[in-house]
């Protein structure tokens, strides 16, 4: 009977929206005790509730409501696949172009991924949600909190189907400092134009009354609201209350504490919210410990819960501000042959929209000519108007186009930093089409990151092949050598080379080098192997000076280029030139190239750690006449140290080696007959 009332319910609404017919469903799931799996109709089947009723394929045949295309499937992998493992919010759209879903994630990658996996764990509603998505947008912040409040910015502004209306004008806690004689600090959810100063906001209610409450503890101010004009403290309109007499106020209502003290203290309430907190940590720590040595461990633990609250507290988000009400954001990134200009609308100080695009620039294009055409595209594709203040990391060409606009080019502050977060959506946005461009057309991607390198790094020809090289040693001790191999900028294990350092005794590096540089490109060339189309030295001038040498000795050196890499990481060095290139930060052939290095250097301490850990552990046993590797790793097995095996009787080593080698054994360290 349960089941028919299901069946009849659900053709009863199948005249109703995606929806309504979700909450229809989930609504009779709820009220539907246990019943185990029943073919009702083709391709609808109930699961037992104990696995929270999942329907799948629900309006197959109720609301004939089609699933996702093959081409609309692949695009969404394609874009799962590019999410970075970072906190930010994801908004999904559907076919009309219309974000019908906003959500926060610590991790974009695994949330994302989550909704398009089989599970059933999803409701009715998540499914039928599923279902309309063919594209996911998403911004990358720097915490959880910024989600958060990013969030909810986006779900008030965009109001999307499927997400929980915030109607209510909910707005996140601030901290005020109201703008008065002798300032109150308080605690508002009204961000008002007034004069007054606000800090926050705060996504975590618990954690702004711990600071308000820390403030309060540690600064003495007032709390009431009375009015403390000069002429009203003067006529002595009011009398001390409890709060002088326990200590959490000075009374400046009868004129104990004057206005210049109370600013000082306003001061330092200012400093500890725009997060100089220093000087209080050092304050707190110090009176914790002296409450501790004086045995009051209850005070010396609120001390220590203040100290928490501090380490969580985060001073101001970029995502929204008291200061920046209306302005648009615009920033540039450039490569050689496209561009990417990102646009970020804050409205009554809140992000209300991030977009990017992609321009081709053309010939001798500068980028103030670039950024002007960015601006005009986007204005016009997305149907807005400008504010009257925007942040751009450039003048515009075109800027006396824009009437009513003021362009501003920050160099510090909230500005600056919302220009950063731009430009970095900007990088994020870059670094997907490039990952995008790797799994759909892998020849293109190389293509297009060989060439990069080749132009970076000044070379004649794509480094297709690149070996690169590194010493290891401990004060000279055990010295060794790694070779690694890259081909079209990814790693050829198989062809990675260990080397022991024969000729070198103590720790130089500059003969080692050259030893190695040697005994491998004598070889390729004996053996008329391929040469590599780039060499790289872990290492400045020195270490580059001294395998040019032997490039020279060999005869190579206009055949194969070389470079050396310093340690900070964007500097090399060209052989005959002693000032360094930098190459660029933000660069794919930085990246590529600090992989390299740090390959070089992994493979190469990875071998340096097993020669060290086995010269330790035997340096005592392999001395023993008679004993190789196969009865030394016998006798660790059973004995486990060197130690045990001293102190062994000959019974015991006899049992493990045999009579023989337990003999040897024990005349090597001195027992002889004597021992047992």
């Amino acid at each position: 009977m349960q089941i028919r009332k299901l069946v009849v319910s659900l053709h009863r609404n199948s005249e109703k929206s995606d929806a309504q017919m979700a909450e229809s469903v989930d609504a009779l799931v709820s009220n539907t005790s246990r019943f185990t799996p029943v073919p009702v109709r083709p391709r609808l089947w109930v699961l037992k509730r104990e696995a929270k009723v999942s329907l799948f394929f629900l309006f197959a045949d109720f609301h004939n409501h089609r699933t996702m295309s093959k081409e609309t499937m692949q695009h969404i992998k394609e874009q799962v696949a590019a999410l970075p493992h970072s906190p930010g919010v994801y908004q999904f759209v559907d076919k009309n172009n219309t974000i019908i879903y906003v959500g926060k994630a610590k991790d974009l990658k695994r949330r994302v991924s989550s909704y398009f996996v089989e599970s059933r764990d999803h409701s009715a509603k998540v499914i039928v949600m599923v279902r309309q998505v063919v594209d996911i947008r998403h911004i990358v912040v720097d915490t959880e909190q910024d989600a958060l409040l990013l969030e909810n910015s986006l779900i008030k502004s965009l109001q999307p189907r499927y997400n929980i209306l915030l109607k209510d004008d909910k707005t996140y806690p601030w901290i005020v400092l109201r703008r008065e004689p002798f300032p109150r600090v308080e605690s508002t959810r009204q961000l008002l134009r007034d004069g007054s100063q606000y800090f926050g906001p705060y996504s975590s209610v618990s954690m702004q009354r711990s600071i308000l409450e820390f403030i309060r503890d540690v600064i003495p101010l007032r709390t009431c609201k009375l009015n403390l004009s000069a002429t009203s403290i003067k006529a002595g309109k009011y009398r001390t209350c409890l709060q002088y007499h326990i200590g959490n106020c000075k009374a400046p209502c009868v004129g104990y504490q004057s206005e210049e003290e109370y600013a000082e203290s306003i001061d330092l309430v200012k400093s500890i919210l725009k997060g100089d907190l220093r000087p209080v940590r050092e304050w707190l720590e110090r009176e914790m410990m002296r409450a501790a040595e004086e045995l009051r461990f209850e005070i010396a633990e609120q001390y220590k819960q203040r100290l928490k609250a501090l380490s969580e507290y985060q001073s101001r988000s970029v995502i929204v501000s008291s200061k920046i009400v209306d302005s648009d954001v615009f920033s540039l990134l450039r490569d050689d042959d496209v561009a990417y200009c990102n646009f970020v609308s804050i409205r009554h100080g809140s992000i209300v929209a991030v977009q990017t695009i992609r321009l081709k620039p053309g010939v001798e294009t500068t980028d103030e000519e670039l950024l002007s055409r960015a601006i005009v595209h986007i204005v016009e594709s997305m149907n807005i108007t400008l504010s009257r203040e925007v942040i751009v990391p450039m003048m515009p060409s075109a800027a006396i186009l824009f009437d009513g606009v003021t362009f501003t080019i920050p160099k510090r502050g909230e500005k600056s930093d919302l220009l950063e977060f731009s430009l970095r959506s900007a990088r994020i946005y870059r670094a997907e089409i490039h990952k995008n461009m790797e799994i759909k057309n892998p020849e293109r991607h190389t293509e297009r990151l060989m060439e990069a390198m080749r132009k970076e790094l000044h070379l004649a020809k794509q480094p297709r092949h690149i070996e690169c090289f590194d010493n290891s040693n401990l004060q000279g001790t055990n010295p060794v050598a790694s070779c690694v191999v890259f081909r079209d900028g990814k790693p050829s294990k198989r062809e990675y080379r260990h080397f022991n350092v024969k000729s070198v005794e103590g720790p130089d590096d500059f003969a080692s080098m050259r030893e190695i540089v040697h005994r491998r490109y004598s070889r390729l060339l004996d053996e008329g192997a391929e040469l590599p189309d780039l060499i790289i030295v872990d290492g400045g001038k020195g270490q580059l000076s001294s395998a040019y040498a032997i490039l020279k000795e060999l005869g190579i050196e206009n055949r194969v280029p070389i470079v050396g890499l310093a340690k900070r990481l964007e500097e090399v060095y060209y052989p005959d030139d002693p000032t360094p290139y930098y190459l660029s930060r933000m660069g794919e052939p930085l990246k590529v190239i600090c992989h390299i290095r740090d390959e070089a250097h992994r493979f190469g301490i990875t071998f340096h750690r097993q020669k060290r850990d086995k010269s330790f552990i035997d340096s005592e046993l392999s001395h023993i006449p008679g004993i190789g590797d196969k009865s030394l790793t016998t006798l660790l097995r059973h004995f486990k140290t060197v130690r045990a095996v001293r102190e062994a009787s000959r019974e015991q080593l006899t049992e493990v080696v045999g009579t023989k080698r337990a003999e040897a054994i024990i005349n090597y360290f001195g027992g002889g007959d004597e021992q047992k």
